[in-house]
């Protein structure tokens, strides 16, 4: 089968501007909570969109670690490719692909680093071996084998077999407040649900808006 004639009908359900909660935060709690109990492979799984100053763009696939009305918390390493871009271009966007369940939700808005209290703490709950692995990793720059960064790790394991992990750094976590949150379901004729949230000012009330599919 050529790549044009691969299609998928979608057909689960519907979504209206009164299936809605109020917020967006409320929305996705109660979206993300439907994902869990549909079993989708790590739901909190979602591509971060990032750009340079001058706007060229980049993306990957990161966690979801926190979310309340404050915004979307992720993870990594300042020094890598997303950190430099966050730096250089705090405006990003998240999406979330629920497609077992034909769902999407797309979150635009400003990022800032999270405190430094609430970093530490968030590391000191991952594995041992995810918080050598933070020390191990020079993220996103060049190494000549996977060799070194073995060696490294194995080197870092002896140096804290003994005593606690500390906080590298240049390592810890970024929020995300959304200036827009779209909630998207598929339908069939690709005829999609689109409702999105944004606010037209800065702490202003929610405006919920369709898109056309």
């Amino acid at each position: 089968m050529s790549l044009a004639d691969l299609r998928q009908e979608y057909s689960l359900a519907g979504l209206r501007e009164s299936d809605l909660e109020k917020d967006p935060f409320r929305q996705f709690d109660k979206w993300f909570g439907e994902a869990q109990a549909a079993q989708i492979l790590e739901p909190n799984a979602m591509t971060l969109a990032t750009a340079t100053h001058d706007g060229r763009a980049s993306a990957r696939v990161v966690l979801l670690k926190n979310f309340d009305t404050r915004g979307f918390v992720f993870y990594t390493n300042f020094e890598s490719r997303k950190g430099h871009e966050l730096s250089e271009n705090p405006h990003a966007t998240l999406l979330f692909a629920w497609l077992p369940i034909e769902r999407q939700v797309i979150v635009s808005g400003q990022v800032t680093k999270v405190a430094q209290e609430e970093a530490l703490a968030y590391f000191h709950s991952r594995p041992r071996a995810s918080q050598l692995g933070a020390w191990a990793s020079q993220q996103s720059s060049v190494i000549p084998s996977r060799d070194v960064l073995d060696e490294r790790l194995r080197a870092l394991d002896a140096q804290y077999a003994e005593r606690p992990i500390p906080l590298p750094p240049y390592w810890g976590g970024y929020r995300l407040a959304p200036e827009s949150v779209e909630f998207w379901q598929g339908r069939r004729s690709r005829l999609h649900d689109r409702l999105r949230y944004r606010r037209e000012s800065e702490g202003g009330e929610w405006i919920i808006e369709r898109l056309s599919p």
